[in-house]
């Protein structure tokens, strides 16, 4: 084995995250490879005689002038106590060692980042590289992120981040990796990674999952369904038979609940959500070519957080739409949509009881601009069904305080508050189904 190589490597690791390799060391600085049964088991091993190997390649090291040898004692040739790095030697150390000097390393990336900073576009990739370039011209470590001794890694990474936030057409992950790199398992390989760049260098991914994020932009591992079920008559096809219609603009109303082909249109397809209890979920790309024929009996829009909760629940006079945790492009598109045809409805938002839940609903409102309120997500909830909630984590009372410091509508801070003192949160799915008429008409008007 070559412990020459080995210990080296260690010494000049040190001495890359010391003070001295920056300058910075204001007391004399000693870089050293300490000889343990942790460190080099092999040494201590009486069975064997590989510490003579182990003497003999410190030895060509120490003739090298590359290391100096501590003997245990000051006994030389018994016991090596650790080996020191000869600080006026240290080129010659990264030459024998077959390695490239941190700072070259960190240079090298440096000049190729301002380049990628001209090529990119995307707000996170530029944050991120901006980062990158403060922290290596600092002498700082990223290694959280990047492999010095990768450039070609750091480049794809980058890339992949930008790609990701310029990307405007819906697609699949596989598609979009080949597009992005010639190979179909390429991105997959970088989405941890990414994931964190987009949750730290941008405001409106945090908290985000990597599929919601690349969801957001338009990306996903399998075709993108959005689940409906409740009130309204759909047409397939219709947008593109007649460009521009709108639900405004032509109304179809069935007879007797029985959907029926348009009289002018032979192949146009009429759907009436009520015939279908558990709903039906359409593609994004189906979902672009529909038209809201008849939603005259819809009083309320109900965006549902989970999937269980959405199949099981009803309301009367509703259109209820899955959500899926943070919504995307696609549903985002539906839900604005709906709310030019509908500006009169009642708009709600019904999921978990915890701070990720309200954070949801916050980014739900925010970017639809569209007046939803909280339903069924307040403190007469967690009284309710206690039995049910579970204490909150450190973390939830991390981002609970920090949620608060933003300006929030009072019932939401209340609700965080309470949650706070009686360490409670509370999953959608255990709060029993339940109409909505039947919440208002018990005298509580207080949607949550």
């Amino acid at each position: 084995m070559r412990y020459d190589e080995k210990i080296l490597d260690a010494l000049l690791n040190s001495y890359e995250n010391s003070l001295l390799s920056r300058g910075q060391n204001k007391v004399s600085i000693h870089i050293g490879f300490p000889f343990t049964k942790k460190t080099i088991p092999a040494y201590f091993d009486e069975s064997s005689t590989e510490y003579e190997e182990i003497h003999a390649q410190m030895k060509e090291l120490e003739s090298r002038e590359l290391i100096q040898i501590i003997w245990k004692k000051g006994k030389e040739d018994y016991i090596i106590q650790k080996v020191l790095l000869r600080e006026e030697q240290i080129p010659e150390a990264y030459r024998y060692a077959k390695r490239t000097p941190a700072d070259t390393l960190r240079l090298n990336q440096i000049r190729m980042l301002e380049v990628l900073r001209v090529q990119c576009c995307g707000n996170t990739a530029l944050a991120f590289i901006d980062w990158l370039l403060q922290r290596l011209g600092q002498g700082k470590t990223v290694k959280e992120y990047l492999d010095l001794e990768k450039p070609v890694e750091t480049r794809k990474l980058i890339l992949a981040v930008n790609a990701v936030e310029e990307n405007t057409e819906e697609v699949y992950l596989r598609e979009f990796s080949i597009r992005c790199f010639g190979d179909s398992k390429e991105l997959e390989h970088h989405l941890g990674v990414i994931g964190k760049i987009f949750r730290r260098f941008s405001d409106a991914h945090e908290e985000m999952e990597i599929a919601d994020i690349l969801a957001e932009h338009g990306i996903y591992h399998t075709p993108n369904y959005v689940y409906m079920k409740g009130n309204g008559v759909l047409s397939l096809g219709m947008k593109a038979s007649f460009p521009g219609m709108t639900a405004s603009s032509f109304m179809y109303r069935p007879k007797n609940g029985v959907v029926s082909e348009d009289p002018n249109r032979r192949d146009a397809q009429f759907l009436d959500l009520r015939l279908l209890r558990q709903g039906i979920g359409l593609s994004g790309e189906d979902l672009a070519s529909i038209v809201w024929m008849d939603l005259s009996n819809v009083k309320r829009v109900i965006t549902i957080e989970n999937l269980t909760t959405f199949f099981r629940w009803s309301e009367a006079d509703s259109l209820m739409i899955y959500l899926g945790g943070y919504h995307n492009t696609v549903r985002r598109r539906l839900l604005t949509d709906l709310y030019k045809a509908l500006p009169e409805a009642e708009y709600l938002h019904f999921g978990d009881i915890d701070v990720g839940g309200f954070q949801i609903y916050l980014d739900l409102c925010k970017k639809t601009e569209i007046p939803f309120q909280p339903y069924l997500m307040g403190i007469q909830q967690l009284l309710k069904y206690d039995s049910f909630a579970r204490d909150l984590t450190e973390n939830d009372r991390r981002r609970a305080a920090q949620l608060l410091e933003r300006s929030l509508a009072p019932q939401i801070r209340d609700v965080l508050h309470y949650m706070l003192k009686e360490n409670r949160k509370l999953e959608q799915e255990c709060i029993k189904a339940e109409s909505l008429g039947d919440h208002l008409h018990s005298g509580n008007t207080d949607l949550i």
